[in-house]
């Protein structure tokens, strides 16, 4: 460049930074909404072009007076949309590096704990992080060792709107992969995401579960409760993404404790199932939910994982047998409470009788030839009609088939 045409470029530099400087924050707004409307996409050398090789001294503005004003979220946005420009820019490390060591990560984590800030602008907040977390793995580091997975974790249980839960989400995979200082601390921040009251958040936690699981490869047995307490919810695309997830972990350690588990759960204990309101307190013109409701819902989720799960391989069916389930989906059938427990645990019963013959004579000795017929006919999943006489026959079965190599015989 001339040396004119150079001293031309200094010079508007310099009148704008003068005009940053002296603005008020309406004259700030609209400075970083010409900046975003004008330089949006560039890459890294456009932006140096643009500023004369002073591009630098902007963005030091910009993260400056992010650092003075986020806890009241003035202009957020638009400073937010701002460093988006620089820090998602081709061949931008630069100004990466330059964010970083002005205390950059630590701002927007602690944007995404402040109850005050807009959805949106958290939602800004996170796609900064996952920018610079798709970097490389030393920003992956950086932002765990900023307590990251704690705040972005809390951030996708607390948040409002979805958009920002999701944002989470893929901030936490991203944080997972290739990242081995810290996997299995992002691991362990999903599975605690598991017990939390937003059910988007469950839903979400259990997605990032499975790709995060594969990273880690062994399984943390503190998963398995968690997860099993997720079968008592009411939404059915939780129980699906956690019978997902049920059924990938078992290639691994914590094989045998869901296993048993999910039989336990057929058999919920008497205080877990039995709690009864008083009459008086009930409307009896409005629907009324049971108190028990959660466990049968997990009873019934408990059959389906074990129907499918059975699909899955005859080295299953014989574990399972092994933990009396046969006994327990028996059990499960008997509730006159809950039809859908009835039905899944048909469906399974029935795969298991048509597998094994001798689950067929233990199951008919056990419940009587017309009973047992019954089960036979509601081979399309239809749901059973059973008299109090017949539910008592199921709860009280004594099936107790003997071990594996005896039913493979």
């Amino acid at each position: 460049m001339p040396p004119v045409k150079e001293q031309e470029a200094v010079s508007r530099l310099m009148a704008f930074l003068k005009e940053w400087d002296s603005g008020n924050k309406v004259v700030r707004k609209r400075i970083m909404k010409d900046f975003i409307s004008f330089n949006k996409g560039k890459t890294g050398p456009e932006l140096e072009q643009e500023f004369s090789q002073g591009s630098s001294l902007f963005l030091a503005r910009l993260t400056t007076w992010l650092k003075l004003s986020y806890m009241f979220g003035t202009c957020l946005s638009e400073i937010l949309q701002s460093i988006s420009v620089f820090l998602s820019a081709t061949c931008s490390n630069r100004y990466k590096v330059e964010f970083v060591e002005f205390g950059g990560i630590l701002i927007l984590l602690e944007i995404l704990g402040i109850k005050l800030v807009k959805e949106q602008q958290k939602v800004e907040a996170l796609k900064l992080l996952q920018t610079l977390a798709a970097t490389g793995r030393k920003y992956k580091e950086l932002v765990c060792e900023s307590y990251g997975v704690r705040a972005v974790a809390e951030c996708l249980a607390k948040a409002r709107s979805e958009e920002t839960q999701e944002q989470a989400q893929v901030l936490l995979e991203t944080l997972a992969q290739g990242n081995p200082k810290y996997q299995t601390q992002v691991y362990k921040g999903l599975i605690a995401l598991l017990p939390c009251a937003s059910p988007k958040a469950q839903q979400l936690a259990l997605r990032a579960l499975r790709p995060v699981q594969m990273i880690v490869t062994e399984a943390h047995p503190s998963i398995v409760n968690p997860l099993l307490a997720v079968l008592r919810t009411m939404h059915l695309e939780i129980q699906n993404e956690a019978l997902q997830l049920i059924k990938y972990l078992m290639c691994t350690e914590v094989r045998p404790a869901l296993l048993k588990g999910l039989v336990a759960s057929l058999r919920p204990s008497r205080k877990e199932s039995g709690k009864v309101r008083p009459q008086i307190l009930d409307d009896p013109n409005v629907p009324q939910m049971t108190e028990s409701l959660p466990v049968f819902i997990q009873q019934a989720a408990a059959a389906k994982a074990i129907g499918m799960l059975a699909r899955e391989s005859t080295e299953l069916c014989h574990e399972l047998i092994q933990l009396r389930v046969i006994h327990n989906l028996l059990f499960a059938m008997g509730n006159q409470d809950h039809m859908e427990s009835q039905r899944q645990a048909s469906l399974a019963v029935e795969y298991f009788i048509l597998s094994f013959p001798v689950v067929e004579d233990q199951v008919m000795k056990a419940i009587g030839e017309n009973l047992f017929q019954m089960l036979l006919d509601n081979a399309d999943g239809l749901y059973m009609k059973i008299d109090n006489i017949q539910a008592d026959i199921l709860r009280s079965n004594q099936v107790n088939i003997p071990g594996v190599k005896e039913v493979t015989e």
